[in-house]
């Protein structure tokens, strides 16, 4: 499943993480004993009246003579259930959702067919076989991860509990179904007006990849190594389906190569739906996605716009191979398959556009990531897991980002190939079974006859991020000491990891195994510098001397990869954060870099200078900082010049970057010129991408920020537009951007109307909790209004507002939002809140051993 990943210039808020809660009821794991090894479905919807009914058949195995069977069900109705002559009664546990059937007689060891008659209802919650309307019609679609095939049939909802499938749906005569396989029988009846679409029999594959989706669709069609492909939407928009295609056709060819094991399954169904929370979903063969994922213009969309559809279809596409071929055995090893996916995602695409950046897009995804593992309250990779909740729960950075970012540090360490090698071996020996986190780096043991083992199990099973503390060098050696870090203050040095060491100085990086017991780092005798992180994938944070740190920044441009230095700003930010810098160390690194030719290199180095903007600065310092970002990058920007047809992304996203830095510092140029492109963007009503749409969207947001309610009109116009998914959700982003109090409320207003689809409604809330100059009056609505925002959220979204509330920076909302959300429960945020609160109290812990720093610089820059 995507995780919602956002690239460069569509990021809308630091605070969106994926968490869910853990709540203390009863382990509900089935009870064992029986084996499904093939269901038969017929599933019969009503998408007008949102009900379904189902036949379904299971061919289970019974370890041993049984009056009973347990599996899980929730919101299932049933009115038969039978084995040979008998019919069993039929209990249910809600809280644990399961049913049990108590037949009169037991059932004899081996093998036994359930036949079950139920009805169910299709619900507005985005999971399990839910409704999806766009103003034409409604769909009947599907999203069973994690636990939610049980609302559409009773099974062996488990994922070690795998099975293969016969799907049938009986639907409409002008409507089509898609699922898994192909289609292999099409048949009118057996109700008038009805049609009766049979699918092949699937693989053996777990209940949560099991996939049906009902409706009009239209596809576009290509192939890949013999595969058949499609990408398929509502018939609106099926021109926008074919970069999808065309990514796709790329990535399949290439996955087969890398992984030495062909695609499994006959065809390859994309589809994107009109309502649906996730990202996208790796159903076998059949991968679902929210319609931002997958549709694009190919000849107008942006480069960011397109770089998300490409990595969304790669990670959901690795899925068929660490997921769906080969599924963890528990879900408390849920990172095999996304931190697999999420490492494995960019490696197609960049080699198929390699100007796109990719390398620098996942330097800054692991910087967010080490972020993200440096707080309080953070988790191991592999946690328990046994309930719904606890098992949402493992969906979030450390499953995606983490894992991912580890797996790349061993493949760093190891070379590709050999890390390469050691995944085929992995997956050649589990295919269509289940595995765990040993079964994978005893593999990669195997091959490489390097510690592999020891590497993993120490990042798999410790939380938190490495901080290796160098002290002087001295005849080819630095001493070196381990640590846990945490951005809010002192280290740990009860932890220490088992990491592997790329030091790059002159040439290229030499990597070295660190150990507990290891307290130095060989480097380079007689070099003029050396930096501890090469090729930047290393999992762990560093801290240099002064003069270690003087002789990288000397080198910076020259001598590191933008990579590279995007760790390096990452880290003396993390460790201004933790106290270990100041605030004016790291602004002097950053005016070091004000020319450095990377537009990403720019925007993590200025990320951080809003950061100290919008959470340091008080509003005394605002003025003068404003007016040094003026007087140091003004004139970096005016050297760039107008876009030229032809430009490279980087000096497309460098020029927008600084655009966004001298709008916030109210450069008046800027503010000019930004008005100008916002204007001719929307001159026809409708919104135009023009001759650079990078700078375009920054023209938007700098003059949004500014209050332009002329144009606060024209966006809302577009939000409402749903013929580009893409421009839509853009202009909700734009929204929130909107600072004026009238224009805020109106924005929440709109958010909570049931106008804006629910899986999208949290956004601008999350936008407007996040800005300096909105989060109060955004806070106060959402407490006045409570019953109408939380009507809104979805399994997850809620949390995802709990999160933004984080961005709080006093003791006294600190306690606010914990008493707030004490008597006002949100689904699937414990953990949320914990962190949110965690965010609020290093922030004011950060503001006041910072601000005074701030102060002090912006005084020395005043001389």
């Amino acid at each position: 499943m995507s995780s919602n990943r956002v690239f460069p210039r569509a990021v809308f808020s630091a605070f969106i993480f994926f968490f869910a809660a853990t709540v203390d009821v009863h382990a509900q794991r089935l009870p064992g004993g029986v084996h499904p090894e093939h269901y038969s479905l017929t599933l019969t919807p009503d998408l007008n009246a949102a009900t379904f009914t189902g036949e379904e058949t299971i061919d289970v195995v019974l370890d041993a003579p049984s009056k009973t069977i347990t599996l899980n069900a929730i919101e299932i109705k049933f009115l038969s259930v039978k084995a040979g002559s008998q019919t069993a009664e039929v209990s249910e546990d809600k809280e644990k959702e399961q049913a049990t059937f108590t037949f009169p007689e037991a059932l004899p060891a081996g093998k036994t067919t359930l036949r079950i008659s139920y009805t169910g209802i299709l619900n507005d919650k985005l999971r399990g076989f839910y409704l999806s309307k766009t103003r034409a019609r409604n769909y009947a679609v599907t999203q069973f991860e994690p636990t939610d095939a049980r609302r559409a049939y009773p099974s062996f909802d488990e994922p070690a509990l795998k099975a293969t499938y016969d799907v049938s749906l009986i639907v409409d005569v002008a409507d089509t179904a898609i699922s898994n396989t192909q289609i292999v029988s099409d048949t009118p009846g057996p109700i008038a007006g009805k049609h009766t679409l049979k699918f092949a029999t699937t693989p053996k594959m777990s209940t949560y990849l099991v996939a049906f989706l009902v409706g009009d669709f239209k596809c576009t069609s290509g192939k890949a190594d013999g595969v058949p492909i499609r990408a398929c939407s509502t018939p609106d928009k099926v021109a926008m389906t074919k970069f999808a295609v065309e990514s796709a056709e790329y990535i399949l060819s290439y996955y087969n190569k890398y992984f030495g094991i062909k695609y499994p399954m006959p065809k390859l169904d994309m589809v994107a739906l009109p309502d649906f929370e996730a990202g996208a979903m790796e159903n076998f063969g059949c991968i679902t996605y929210r319609e931002t994922d997958l549709l694009v213009d190919a000849k107008s969309s942006s480069i960011p716009a397109k770089k998300r559809v490409a990595v969304v279809v790669a990670h959901e596409m690795a899925h068929q191979w660490f997921g769906d071929m080969v599924t963890m055995q528990w879900w408390d090893n849920l990172w095999l398959n996304e931190g697999f996916a999420s490492w494995m995602e960019t490696k197609p695409i960049a080699k198929w556009k390699p100007e796109w950046n990719f390398q620098q897009d996942d330097a800054q995804e692991l910087d967010a990531t080490l972020n993200l593992d440096s707080q309080k309250t953070t988790r191991t990779i592999r946690a328990k897991a046994e309930t719904p909740d606890e098992i949402n729960e493992m969906f979030d950075g450390i499953a995606y980002g983490k894992a991912g970012a580890v797996l790349g540090m061993v493949e760093n360490y190891l070379g590709e190939e050999t890390f390469r090698q050691g995944v085929h071996n992995y997956l050649a020996a589990h295919l269509y079974a289940n595995a765990t986190a040993e079964d994978f780096w005893n593999a990669q043991t195997a091959n490489s006859h390097q510690p592999v083992d020891k590497i993993m199990q120490s990042f798999v099973t410790q939380p938190g991020v490495p901080l290796l503390t160098l002290s002087q060098q001295n005849a080819g050696e630095a001493p070196l000491t381990q640590s846990r870090f945490f951005l809010s203050g002192a280290a740990d040095s009860s932890q220490s990891w088992t990491l592997p060491v790329c030091v790059k100085s002159d040439g290229k990086p030499v990597c070295q195994l660190i150990t507990p017991s290891d307290n130095a780092l060989k480097i380079p005798a007689g070099a003029d510098f050396f930096y501890a992180n090469g090729a930047g994938k290393g999992y762990y944070r560093t801290a240099y001397t002064p003069s270690q740190l003087e002789a990288i920044t000397a080198k910076a441009e020259t001598a590191l990869t933008p990579p590279e230095r995007i760790g390096l700003l990452g880290d003396r930010w993390a460790l201004v954060r933790s106290g270990q810098g100041t605030v004016g160390d790291y602004l002097n690194l950053v005016l070091a870099l004000k020319t450095d030719p990377n537009g990403l290199v720019m925007e993590t180095a200025l990320d951080k200078v809003r950061y100290i903007d919008t959470r340091i600065a008080t509003d005394q310092d605002r003025p003068q900082f404003a007016a040094v970002l003026r007087r140091e990058f003004s004139p970096v920007y005016t050297a760039l010049g107008q876009p030229q047809r032809g430009e490279s992304y980087d000096r497309q996203q460098l020029r927008a970057e600084l655009m966004g830095i001298l709008g916030a510092a109210k450069d008046p140029a800027v503010l000019a010129q930004a008005k100008m492109l916002a204007n001719q963007a929307y001159a026809g009503g409708k919104k135009e991408r023009g001759l650079d749409p990078i700078l375009t969207d920054e023209a938007i947001a700098v003059t949004a920020k500014n209050g332009d309610a002329a144009l606060y009109e024209k966006v809302m116009a577009a939000s409402k537009d749903p013929s580009d998914p893409g421009l839509q959700s853009d202009a909700l982003r734009t929204l929130a951007m909107f600072p004026e109090p009238t224009l805020v409320n109106r924005t929440m207003d709109y958010a909570v109307s049931g106008q804006v689809r629910n899986q999208d409604s949290w956004i601008p809330m999350v936008i407007l909790l996040s800005g300096r100059d909105t989060r109060e009056q955004t806070w106060s609505y959402i407490q006045q209004n409570w019953d109408k925002v939380h009507a809104q959220f979805t399994t997850n979204s809620g949390s995802r507002v709990v999160g933004a509330a984080g961005s709080f920076c006093s003791v006294e909302k600190r306690a606010e939002v914990a008493n707030f959300f004490a008597t006002h429960k949100v689904d699937a945020a414990e953990r949320t809140l914990a962190k949110a609160l965690d965010s609020i109290n290093d922030c004011v812990h950060l503001r006041e051993q910072q601000e005074p720093t701030l102060r002090e610089w912006l005084a020395g820059k005043a001389k």
